[in-house]
């Protein structure tokens, strides 16, 4: 009933649902930005900026995962996991893990050696698959964001 597949281009549009729907789900609809022209142009052009994992249930596109190459100074070549949504009705199934899972063989098949992602403290669904899973949480770690105004200020800053 499972299957995990690469995306294609043909997938933009779904991407992009599904972008939406987790935004929907962490009640930020308002902040997605970006479009499926976007993720066409940059995940499946000449260089792609990110790859995306899709979940089908009988067919059926249930969820996704977006991940892409980082580097760590101290411990190397990695994969960031940025997003990872299964639709509601679809969830406790394994199809997270399995979402999970397909990054994991992406990153041990390149030789790096860790994934490494966020979570909101509130999902507690995912921090309880994601301890289950033997992760580490670096809570003594802090998510920082700098864009819009505060990017545009600090450019002019030194420019």
């Amino acid at each position: 009933m499972l299957t995990i597949r690469p995306a294609t281009i043909a997938d933009a549009a779904l991407i992009k649902t599904l972008i939406t729907e987790l935004a929907e789900y962490e009640s930020e609809p308002d902040q997605v930005r970006i479009t499926a022209v976007d993720i066409a142009r940059d995940g499946f052009g000449a260089e792609p900026q990110f790859r995306v994992l899709v979940a089908e249930w009988s067919s059926e596109p249930v969820g996704f995962v977006l991940f892409f190459h980082y580097y760590s100074t101290w411990r190397g070549a990695g994969l960031y996991l940025e997003d990872l949504f299964v639709r509601p009705e679809f969830r406790r199934r394994g199809i997270g893990t399995s979402l999970l899972a397909g990054v994991a063989r992406a990153a041990e098949g390149e030789n790096r050696t860790f994934v490494r992602w966020t979570v909101l403290d509130w999902n507690a669904c995912a921090v309880g698959m994601y301890r289950a899973l033997g992760a580490d949480f670096l809570d003594e770690w802090r998510t920082v964001l700098l864009a819009g105004e505060g990017l545009k200020k600090l450019v002019a800053r030194d420019g």
